[in-house]
């Protein structure tokens, strides 16, 4: 039977209990256990998928073509094992399935109340499908204290009651700030965090506590007694180089043991970090250095491309050369000369999006990538755009555009209205719901033999992510590919354009799926992999 820990967060928002619940998830499998983890969300929408990047990050896609929190993205690096829809969940689904049950008549005229049947949705959420793990570990997003969090909160309290003895623990992350005047760190935030979650009826056994500097004994011993909780059981949870270093980290302030010992798992096996210290390795010791100019519309918010930024980490790990990102707003090009902006770069990358702004300085980009002979990676709209640039600048199409931008003679990149998924057609219409209506998840692709692409991935048959509304037009396929633009991967029905590629420059590449869901840092995705040895090779020449 699984047994459950439940991560909470208090003092303040964004302090890492991503990080920590995957960090902790990656001890407890390094010492050969099965473990799942999941995510709990407070905010109303049925999913992060209509939500702007610039408020909530990215929105991580799972295979089964889930939107779903970006925290799902640091379960899968740090475990290796795939999320699936039902590791998130948030409190419009949960209201969603509720409201459903009550128009169906299934609740039998009962008055539909929080408590229990929001909470009661909540725990067999959180309780079905756990067969075969021996530790499934569920973070509740927000802030204690929060009211949107609280029918969460009840959730896992009452689950504390009614699973099994010892199986069951909580832990609590919060912030021990320093004050400068003062000299000192403060216990205070972190006891008033603790006594309003044991308000709640929940009695933290670890409490782990972010802080910038080392924790004192006399500190730690106070935070023990006001907190009841076990000195031991007091981790410091210090700034880390590295997320790739906190699994270390934590292991080394015995995390990973008290959390065992509270399930009275003793002795416990012995985890095996050698992976994690190789990474460790590779990243501070780089043999070199390369610069990835990242052109976007969203860099205000770097979470908005969360794991792009870690997938281009894993290219250099796998390079074993640091990886330093610069940042520019694609507006930026509409008005203003590109070359003094990206001369000096090793590698141009192009991520997804969403509108028109900021379009026409991706665009330029990928001219300036494809003129200049500079790395080029182009995702999801960044493929897009260089193929609109290749449409403008080489096949003569001048007014080439996309319908995303609105109506255009040219619609060289189009609304897609229907897809087969499976052995399913799926069908769209402009005027549709938002949400959820994307090409979402794994799909396959096709990729031509001797092209770079699948050189790359060393076969021609792939599966990778996708979630994105429109297409280019394959109806422009032979004049771009009579240019020298090479469509160099497809659809299995030759309908859908994945892959693009110049054969005679160093390195350009567009791909219509998301690659930076699939990358870790000890399996390195094969085109953030080639991605940046291109880039190394670059710097020999700048």
């Amino acid at each position: 039977m699984a047994r459950y820990v439940f991560i909470t967060g208090g003092v303040v928002s964004s302090l890492g209990k991503g990080i920590a619940s995957a960090a902790l998830g990656a001890l407890l499998q390094a010492r050969g256990y099965r473990v799942r983890l999941r995510k709990l969300d407070p905010y109303l929408n049925v999913d992060p998928g209509t939500m702007s990047p610039t408020q909530h990050g990215e929105v991580f896609v799972t295979d089964d073509g889930a939107e779903t929190d970006l925290d799902l993205g640091h379960y899968e690096r740090f475990t290796g094992r795939s999320a699936t829809k039902t590791d998130n969940i948030t409190t419009g689904r949960i209201y969603k399935n509720i409201i459903d049950k009550e128009r169906r008549g299934d609740y039998l005229g009962a008055t539909v109340q929080v408590i229990p049947h929001v909470t009661n949705e909540i725990k067999n959420f959180v309780t079905e499908g756990n067969e075969g793990y021996d530790f499934v570990l569920c973070e509740i997003g927000g802030t204690v204290g929060d009211i949107e969090a609280m029918p969460f909160i009840e959730a896992i309290r009452q689950l504390g009651n009614e699973l099994p003895r010892n199986s069951a623990v909580f832990v609590h992350l919060t912030l021990m700030p320093y004050i400068p005047a003062a000299g000192e760190l403060k216990t205070k935030p972190t006891q008033h965090s603790v006594k309003e979650l044991q308000a709640m009826g929940i009695h933290p056994n670890i409490l782990l506590v972010r802080a910038d500097r080392e924790i004192p004994e006399p500190e730690r011993r106070k935070l023990s007694l006001f907190c009841n909780v076990r000195e031991s059981a007091v981790i410091q949870a210090l700034d880390a180089a590295s997320i790739y270093d906190v699994p270390i980290a934590y292991h080394k302030e015995g995390l990973d043991d008290e959390v065992l010992a509270a399930f009275g798992i003793e002795p416990a096996p012995q985890p095996r970090m050698e992976r994690w210290e190789e990474v460790s390795r590779r990243i501070h010791n780089p043999e070199g250095e390369v610069t990835i100019a990242i052109v976007g519309k969203y860099t205000g918010l770097k979470d908005a491309y969360k794991s792009l930024i870690e997938a281009l980490y894993h290219g250099g790990i796998a390079n074993q050369v640091k990886v330093k990102l610069d940042w520019i707003e694609s507006e930026i090009f509409e008005k203003e000369d590109p070359s003094p902006y990206l001369e000096k770069v090793h590698g141009i990358l192009v991520p997804g999006g969403f509108g028109e702004r900021g379009s026409e300085g991706k665009i330029q980009a990928a001219k300036f990538a494809r003129e200049r002979k500079v790395p080029y990676f182009g995702i999801c709209f960044g493929m897009q755009m260089a193929v609109v640039e290749a449409a403008r600048n080489l096949a003569g199409v001048e007014k080439a555009s996309s319908t995303e931008f609105g109506k255009t003679s040219e619609p060289v990149v189009g609304l897609m209205t229907e897809w087969v998924k499976g052995n399913e057609l799926e069908k769209r219409s402009a005027s549709g719901d938002l949400g959820g209506t994307m090409r979402l998840g794994a799909y396959r692709a096709v990729l031509h033999k001797d092209t770079k692409i699948a050189d790359i991935y060393g076969s021609t048959e792939i599966s990778e992510r996708h979630r994105h509304r429109y297409e280019v037009n394959v109806d422009y396929k032979e004049r771009l590919e009579n240019c020298g633009l090479v469509f160099s991967g497809m659809s299995p029905d030759g309908v859908l354009p994945e892959t693009i590629e110049y054969p005679d420059h160093p390195w350009f590449v567009g791909v219509q799926y998301h690659p930076e869901l699939k990358s870790r840092p000890f399996e390195p995705h094969p085109l953030f992999a080639s991605f940046i040895e291109a880039a190394v090779e670059q710097s020999r020449f700048v």
